[in-house]
């Protein structure tokens, strides 16, 4: 095994006993992205040179958490004090921030390495980003956070962070074939993350495996990894757009439900709240109004370096009235605490993670119909993958958890993916 084929808990491992040294896991990642990204586009900027230098003196300090050493990519939403910040967009070319955002200064201080920075749609939108499928560069890689999904799955890093606001880490790790976790609102610090959607973004992480994210997500919760004990009860939630999946789709859910049941799961349909059809669609009011205001500087001062994607979404956004903002916002408050309740009955529901396979096309960063509701619930989403669609490429199911049940519901997603192989 290549060194750069090392799962985060892996690396960790072989770091701590000396086994590799940090310089030479950063140098395998680095030569895999030089063979690869020319193809998957998958990295906004890296500076060798510097990573490396980076790498050793990182192995000349004591030891500063568990994940000592271990490479992390940075969704270039993300400001870096030390990399360029462009957000994918021409009016940034070239922006250089002053500091790290939260979420970096915590990784930088528990010794992890900053390898670079992945490519993000335009401001974490949705106009498709440089980026292919690893698998298949016919297909998106999905979006926003397309880079960090791609670059994990093709192992070119073993963990990225990305950002959700709609869809934007789960589609993506189904598409790519990687695991990842959109926790709780709130549970990973956002500053120093350029804003879409106040009330919705929400920094995640991509990796290899579920014990994987709970190394991550400990260094930026403080949170302890937690281990699913007794039979899970778990919720199959088809939700109200199970007719938008695949037939593929739908089967690998419905699979994945009976496996688990076997392993002795006790399973049980679960509907959503009365009221929360609503969170599907209207989701885009709430999104749209904030992310109008989020890039207010850019819309007025820089339309015509707007995408033609991007442009029509904030014209959108300014249609939507603080009166429907504000009754959207009720609204979804009502569903999360008829969830909250509803949620005592189970462990964790399954759900799919995305509509289908990835889809075969550029145009597109695929349909978030599927990781919207979830998004404005605030609760706490895995995507493992599982199962394989029409045309070979990965598919995945989606575990949801209650809010800050993270580390229980990444317990859960270790167990489910030893028992769906």
């Amino acid at each position: 095994m290549r060194l750069n084929e090392l799962s985060v808990a892996d690396a960790a491992r072989r770091l701590e006993a000396r086994e590799i040294t940090a310089e030479a896991l950063a140098a395998a990642c680095l030569e895999r992205i030089a063979e690869r990204d020319e193809e998957v586009r998958a990295w906004a900027y890296v500076d060798r040179a510097r990573v490396l230098a980076q790498a050793r003196a990182l192995d000349r300090l004591p030891r500063a958490s568990k994940l000592h050493g271990v490479p992390f990519g940075i969704k270039d939403i993300i400001d870096t004090a030390d990399l360029p910040t462009e957000y994918n967009s021409p009016i940034y070319r070239g922006h250089q921030p002053k500091a790290d955002a939260a979420c970096v200064t915590l990784l930088r201080q528990a010794g992890c390495l900053i390898l670079g920075k992945t490519v993000t749609t335009e401001f974490a939108n949705n106009h498709p980003s440089q980026t292919r499928n690893p698998h298949n560069r016919a297909h998106t890689p999905g979006g926003s956070s397309s880079g960090s999904a791609a670059a994990v799955a093709d192992l070119m890093v073993p963990a990225a962070l990305g950002t959700q606001t709609g869809g934007s880490v789960i589609r993506p790790a189904a598409y790519c074939g990687a695991f990842a976790i959109k926790p709780s609102f709130g549970a990973i610090n956002r500053a120093g993350a350029k804003f879409v959607a106040e009330s919705l973004d929400t920094i995640g992480i991509f990796a290899r495996s579920a014990e994987d994210l709970g190394l991550c997500l400990e260094v930026l919760t403080g949170r302890s990894p937690s281990s699913a004990s007794g039979k899970p009860r778990i919720g199959l939630c088809r939700t109200p757009r199970w007719s938008l999946a695949d037939a593929s789709t739908q089967k690998n859910v419905e699979d994945a439900a009976r496996q688990l049941a076997g392993a002795g799961a006790k399973l049980r349909d679960f509907e959503l709240p009365a009221g929360s059809e609503q969170l599907f669609e209207r989701h885009k009011v709430i999104m749209t109004y904030e992310t109008a205001r989020a890039l207010s500087w850019e819309y007025f001062n820089h339309p015509e370096k707007l995408s033609g994607t991007l442009k029509p979404r904030l014209d959108e956004g300014w249609k939507v009235t603080r009166a429907d903002y504000d009754a959207m916002r009720e609204h979804a408050r009502r569903c999360r605490r008829a969830l909250a309740e509803a949620m005592r009955e189970v462990d964790f529901l399954l759900t799919p993670s995305a509509p289908s396979e990835a889809p075969a096309t550029l145009a597109s960063t695929g349909d978030p119909v599927f990781n919207r509701a979830w998004t404005l619930f605030g609760v706490p989403c895995v995507t493992v993958p599982c199962g394989t669609g029409a045309h070979g490429l990965p598919l995945a199911v989606q575990l949801v958890g209650a809010m800050d049940t993270d580390m229980a519901l990444l317990g859960s997603a270790s167990w489910a993916t030893s028992r769906l192989g």
